[in-house]
């Protein structure tokens, strides 16, 4: 079995992408969830064994508090991918 992903309300964008990649995603909004409170989108993602992805630091700490697998895409995450890609992409491109 295969893990499925969360979508916070923030990336339900990513949904298509990610599915083309082969993942099993579920937005907040399709679980109904959306304007929840963080809580309960913890809460949901670790009773249906999901990987809560959230770019909101409060649901994540919450559920990490309470045993949910998440992955906080921070800023500081987001700018390292970036820079990570564009190095193997351009390797060339100096900073």
């Amino acid at each position: 079995m295969s893990s499925q992903l969360l979508l916070d309300e923030m990336y339900t964008g990513l949904k298509e992408y990610l599915e083309a990649l082969g993942w099993q995603v579920t937005t907040v909004q399709e679980a109904e969830l959306q304007g929840a409170k963080d809580k309960d989108i913890a809460a949901h993602a670790r009773k249906n064994q999901m990987i809560l992805i959230t770019q909101d630091s409060k649901t994540a700490e919450l559920a990490e508090m309470i045993g949910a697998r998440q992955l906080f895409l921070s800023n500081a995450l987001i700018a390292k991918l970036v820079d990570s890609s564009i190095r193997e992409k351009y390797p060339a491109e100096r900073v």
